[in-house]
């Protein structure tokens, strides 16, 4: 039997979908196999509970929950059990995912047609039962036409069949026979007119003239006449080859009326947007220029070719906007796949960056999905955009414009009654006007709980009777998905973001200025589109570890939502429930960017935990204290500080802790994960051993470069080390220190031209100034190998990452606020300040304003920061001293598996790193995915390990373990080089450390 999960952590993670709606289920279940699906609606039946049907939970009508026992397909009932190249067809479970299908069929030369722009996390299951299509559907039409047959369990636990010609059970047959019969004239005229007509139940499929097909019928059902077992689908041949036409018009409404005109052999897709779109996605952190490769226009058609060889293709792209010759401005055909997906990035964003309006006001679905006759496109979008303007508005159109289907989120305003009944009274008018078109309130994604109230105002009553019986026919007892489609809900009934979505909004620590400084609409963010579920990209690890609803950014935010309502988590920041659902977030920030609507769950989780404990020291203390992880890794750099006032004392802790028993008391009276190897500590910090070289300048808080200062690059260096680059070792067994030319002498400099010298800040953040300074020892050689002069802080400095990671943000504040004391005049003459520690770097770059708005030094700060690489290659660029050579080793050239620290890959930026790497001759593999899976404090607290070696073992152990002997395993961050010496036999180096092997020798 599976598990059945009624507690209120996974009842609040299932609360929404991708809709405007909210229902909290009694129950969540996550069935294996038929038998426990069997014995669940046994469950369903014994304590009177509707069943609701859930796939990647990405609809945005509300299909996909409910008050009862949601039963998720997602997580365990998806595998492929065939594949027929032949019959060309896949047997499959529901929770398949498109992505996971196509890629299988890709092995035959083939694909699964319907792709909808969630196609990295919807499952089949799901994409028939809202009868999904996707940007390809032009070809390969909806999920109903591209399927064969279905295996559907009803409400008392009978299997049927439905396929061609009928059902497994005659006496089921017999009555969708009768059915048909009684309205072949409706079923003629009403339904099936045109490809996205998919409001309502699709029962033209059972004409005969269509094959009396049961399957095709139930398609398109949305949950509410049995549960999905099992699916048989058709695969297409993938086109051997692509081209890509973009036609640019006068405006959106111009290239809707031209989009049926491209209608023709061989043009797989006819996508529409309009400028309004293009501007949004500027408003989009990094994408401030998006859209350069776009043609002149104000609206624009994607218009895909497939062909035979690459000449065919493109010649045929090529040949299409002559078909609309008076009304395209200007067109860019490409045949080149990356141009092609630089181009396409541009419209598939548009689902996600629609929630939001170009100034940051909130977009919502509900009039998501309409549908009108091809031909009558054009008129329609005019009028709708009329519609918003009447009702002051705003939404931003785009969609499937081949097809006649729009997409749009409209700022309807949810907060109050008033705005709630505008958005009644707007819903009611727009499904008035689509059916003078002869249109459809659903085009692809269902009617749900937001649109099957309006069946009414599109179909006849006879229709709607219709679809009555044929959902008595399957399901008599009402049990599947009630509410939808037939008998519905009002759909103004149990709006998620509506008025009381907020019991408290307490003014945050965080400036939350993307929110207008409001914690409560910072969770608004988050709409549902599920793109945290994906597989691909670095969110959400741990939703890629677990799987787990509640483990996903959607779940999280949900959980917080939640909280902020009070009506069932009741315990506002005190809540266990989202302490818990919070729990597993390692505080990465991939979903800072890949989320569409840029979610910043460490943020959010900083803020949490700051209200959720108290604050400073006293919090360790007491029934609701911190976990002490919180105070061993969250106050490391003041603990680090206070230890080094004793000399000798982190030489003597190093010492210690080798031995055990000593090491694993530390480990359990510091509240660390017993499975972690504790990290070791520099003989002296990184910053005393910078202010004892010969040459220090006290007053000037750096050294004056007089002469080239031998020296080793001190304790704590593994990997590249004082010697140069260690060459042709076996990888298994790490990178050790090798030999290089040894420097000759030293160089005169007048201590007038040593002012001369450019400065530069070198940050010593806590992890390289206390347990790893061979990252900082090379930089300081480096740069002034490059011709600077390295300065550090004077004082005691630290941007405060671990208190904020913990959500100790008082003290976050304080010691940022020393420090920018401590910084002062360097911050005044404006030296650039370089970080080598990148989630430390981001914190100076991001954070440090959001937490400290009001102060003018944290904003200067923010400008100042920039990382070694950055550094090193704007100094390339600008013709300084290159004072390198090309890399070797003794199996030849450089070669490094490079992991990317999930700050950086997030909210810095990696390409600078791999020119400098480049020019060095270092040929690079950069890891996929994200965050290693330490993720600071947050892989040495307990309860973490399986998850934290889950997530190495996803990409970056076997990448390191495959590579070639003498590979650099190249790792800037503290985090993930840890994680790479305890999780395999290498050891991971910073880009210092490489560049300085590669210094000249006499350099």
């Amino acid at each position: 039997m599976t598990t059945l999960r009624d507690d209120l952590t996974t009842r609040a993670a299932y609360v929404s979908d991708a809709s405007i709606y909210r229902r909290l289920p009694e129950a969540v279940a996550e069935p294996r196999s038929v038998e426990e699906v069997r014995e669940l609606l046994a469950t369903a039946r014994e304590h009177g509970w509707p069943v609701i049907s859930r796939g990647g939970g990405t609809s945005v009508a509300g299909n996909a929950i409910g008050e009862g026992l949601v039963i998720d397909t997602s997580r365990y009932f998806h595998r492929i059990l065939e594949i027929d190249p032949q019959a060309r067809t896949a047997r499959i479970e529901p929770g398949v995912i498109c992505d996971q299908l196509r890629d299988a069929a890709a092995e035959f030369g083939l694909t699964y047609g319907p792709d909808p722009s969630t196609h990295s996390r919807c499952t089949v299951g799901g994409m028939v039962a809202n009868n999904a299509c996707g940007s390809h559907s032009v070809a390969w039409g909806t999920s109903a036409a591209n399927l064969v047959s279905l295996t559907v369990m009803l409400a008392d636990g009978r299997l049927v069949t439905l396929d061609a010609g009928g059902t497994s059970d005659p006496a089921l047959t017999s009555q969708l026979e009768q059915l048909r019969d009684s309205h072949l004239a409706m079923l003629r005229t009403e339904l099936g007119q045109f490809p996205r007509q998919v409001s309502g139940y699709g029962l033209h499929y059972l004409l005969r003239e269509n094959g009396f097909d049961t399957a095709k019928a139930f398609a398109g059902s949305e949950g509410t006449c049995g549960i999905i077992t099992e699916l048989t689908v058709k695969l297409v041949p993938r086109p051997a080859h692509t081209a890509l036409a973009v036609m640019g018009f006068e405006d959106a409404i111009a290239a809707a009326t031209a989009a049926p005109t491209f209608r023709v052999p061989g043009v797989t897709t006819i996508e529409g947007m309009g400028s309004d779109l293009l501007e949004a996605l500027r408003t989009r952190p990094g994408q401030e220029n998006a859209g350069g490769e776009l043609p002149r226009g104000g609206g624009w058609l994607y218009c895909e070719v497939a062909g035979d060889t690459p000449e065919a293709a493109f010649e045929a792209a090529r040949e299409l906007p002559a078909l609309a010759r008076d009304a395209v401005v200007d067109a860019v055909v490409v045949g080149d796949p990356v141009q092609a997906r630089a181009l396409w990035h541009i419209r598939e964003a548009g689902a996600g960056i629609v929630t939001r309006l170009p100034d940051g006001g909130e977009a919502w679905p509900g009039w998501e999905d309409s549908a009108v006759p091809p031909a009558r496109l054009g008129e329609y979008l005019g009028d709708l955009y009329a519609l918003l303007d009447e009702m002051g508005l705003r939404g931003i159109p785009f969609g499937h414009f081949g097809e006649g289907c729009v997409h749009i989120r409209i700022s309807f305003d949810f907060n109050t009654e008033a705005g709630v009944a505008q958005y009644r009274e707007f819903i009611e008018r727009a499904a008035e006007l689509v059916h003078r078109y002869g249109g459809s309130v659903s085009g692809e994604h269902g009617d749900g709980r937001a649109r099957s109230e309006l069946l009414g105002t599109i179909y006849t009553p006879e229709a709607l009777e219709a679809f009555a019986r044929f959902k008595r026919i399957f399901d008599p007892g009402d049990v599947f998905n009630p509410g939808v489609l037939v008998d519905p809900e009002p759909l103004d009934r149990g709006i998620r973001p509506g008025p009381g979505a907020r019991t408290f909004d307490l003014t945050p620590v965080h400036a939350f200025s993307g929110d207008g400084g409001s914690f409560g609409q910072a969770v608004n963010r988050c709409v549902g589109v599920g793109a945290c579920r994906s597989d691909t990209g670095a969110m959400c690890p741990s939703f890629h570890a677990t799987g787990d609803e509640v483990h996903s950014t959607r779940g999280r935010m949900r959980s917080l939502a939640e909280m902020l309502r009070g009506e069932h988590i009741t315990d506002g920041w005190k809540s266990k429930e989202t302490y818990e659902a919070l729990d597993l977030c390692l505080s990465c920030k991939a979903c800072a960017t890949e989320c569409p609507v840029n979610v910043d769950m460490a943020t959010y989780k900083a803020e949490f935990l700051h209200h959720h404990f108290r604050q400073g020291l006293t919090s360790f203390v007491g029934r609701d204290r911190r976990p002490m992880a919180h105070l061993t890794m969250g106050w490391m750099p003041l603990l680090m500080r206070i230890a080094t006032a004793v000399p000798g004392s982190l030489r003597a802790v190093n010492f210690l802790e080798r031995f055990g028993p000593v090491e694993a008391l530390t480990k359990k009276l510091g509240g660390i994960e017993p499975r972690r190897s504790m990290i070791r500590f520099n003989d002296i910090p990184l910053t005393s051993w910078f202010r004892s070289r010969p040459g220090y300048d006290d007053a000037a808080a750096g050294p004056r470069p007089a002469s080239d200062l031998p020296g080793s690059p001190g304790s704590g260096s593994r990997g590249l080390g004082q010697r140069g680059l260690a060459a042709g070792r076996a990888l298994r067994r790490g990178l050790r220190a090798a030999t290089g030319a040894a420097r000759e002498g030293e160089r005169a400099a007048s201590s007038s031209s040593a002012k001369q010298r450019p400065s530069v800040v070198l940050w010593p953040d806590t992890f390289t100034n206390f347990s790893a300074d061979g990252p900082g020892k090379a930089a300081v050689e480096v740069l002034e190998a490059m011709g600077y002069r390295v300065l550090m802080p004077m004082g005691s400095v630290c941007c405060g990452l671990t208190w904020h990671s913990t959500g100790q943000l008082d003290m976050t504040r304080r010691t940022l606020r020393q420090t920018l004391d401590v910084m002062a005049p360097l911050i005044e003459a404006g030296y650039p300040i370089i970080g080598l520690e990148p989630s430390c770097t981001v914190m100076l770059q991001h954070e440090i304003t959001e937490l400290l708005p009001e102060d003018p030094r944290a904003h200067a700060v923010r400008g100042l920061t920039v990382t070694l690489g950055e550094f090193a290659a704007k100094h390339l660029e600008a013709g300084g001293d290159w004072p390198f050579d090309t890399l070797e080793t003794q199996s030849g050239p450089g070669t490094a598996v490079c992991q990317v620290h999930c700050h950086e890959k997030a909210q810095g930026n990696y390409d600078p790193a791999l020119k400098v790497l480049g020019e060095l001759g270092v040929d690079t593999a950069v890891v996929g995915g994200g965050c290693c899976g330490l993720a600071g404090n947050w892989g040495f607290e307990p309860g973490h390990y399986e998850v934290s070696q889950r997530l190495g073992e996803r990409n970056l152990f076997p990448m390191i373990r495959s590579a070639q002997p003498g590979t650099i395993v190249l790792a800037d961050g503290f985090s993930c080089r840890t994680q790479i010496a305890q999780g395999t036999d290498a050891e991971g180096v910073h880009l210092a450390q490489v560049m300085r092997a590669a210094l000249r020798a006499e350099k």
